[in-house]
C-alpha cells in the first residue's frame, strides 16, 4: 500500500508537525489559555491529501504521542486524546472529500468541511474533557462554547487549512500529485 518513499515522506511530515508545535504555540483567547494555536496540523493535513485519510490518521497518532510526551506534556492523556480527535476529524473529512476526486475545488471544499467538522466535534469533546482537565463545572464550559471554544477551533483549523492549501500548491512538484 505505501512505498518506502511515501513512508519516509510521512515520517518527515510527522517530524515537521512536532517541530512546528514546539516552536509555535500560543493561546488565542486569554480566558481559555489551555486552548493554544499551533500549526502542527498543516503537515498532517498535507499527509491526508497526498497519501489519504488513513495515512493522515496514522501520522496524527504518531504526532500526538510524541507531542503529548514532549512539547505538550502538561496536557497529559487528555491533551493527547483531544489533539488526536480534533486532528483526525479534520484530516479524515478533508482527506475523504479531496481524495474521492482530486482537484483544487475539492481540496477547498474538503478543507471547509474539515474545519466545520473539527470545530463542531471539539465543542462536544470540550464539554466532556475540559471539566476533567480543568476541574471546571460542565455548565461553565458550556458557557464558553459559543464565545470561545467554537471560534477558537474555527480559527485554528481555518488558519491551518489555508496554510496547507497554499503549501500544497507550492510543494506539489515535489510530491507529484496530479489534479484535475
Amino acid at each position: 500500500m505505501y512505498t518506502t518513499k511515501s513512508i519516509t515522506r510521512m515520517g518527515m511530515l510527522a517530524a515537521l508537525s512536532v517541530v512546528l508545535a514546539s516552536l509555535i504555540h500560543f493561546p488565542l483567547f486569554p480566558a481559555a489559555s489551555f486552548l493554544e494555536y499551533d500549526p502542527a496540523d498543516v503537515p498532517i493535513l498535507l499527509t491526508a491529501f497526498w497519501y489519504g485519510p488513513l495515512a493522515g490518521v496514522l501520522v496524527t497518532a504518531l504526532v500526538c504521542l510524541i507531542q503529548g510526551l514532549t512539547v505538550s506534556a502538561s496536557g497529559g492523556l487528555i491533551g493527547i486524546l483531544m489533539h488526536f480527535i480534533a486532528t483526525s476529524v479534520f484530516c479524515i473529512v478533508a482527506g475523504v472529500v479531496y481524495n474521492r476526486n482530486p482537484s483544487q475545488k475539492r481540496r477547498i471544499i474538503g478543507i471547509l468541511f474539515g474545519v466545520v467538522a473539527m470545530a463542531v466535534t471539539m465543542c462536544g469533546c470540550n464539554l466532556v474533557f475540559t471539566p476533567i482537565y480543568t476541574g471546571m463545572p460542565v455548565s461553565d464550559v458550556a458557557k464558553m462554547i459559543v464565545p470561545i471554544i467554537l471560534p477558537f477551533n474555527l480559527l485554528k483549523a481555518g488558519i491551518n487549512g489555508i496554510v496547507a492549501y497554499l503549501l500544497f500548491a507550492a510543494l506539489q512538484p515535489v510530491f507529484q500529485r496530479s489534479e484535475a
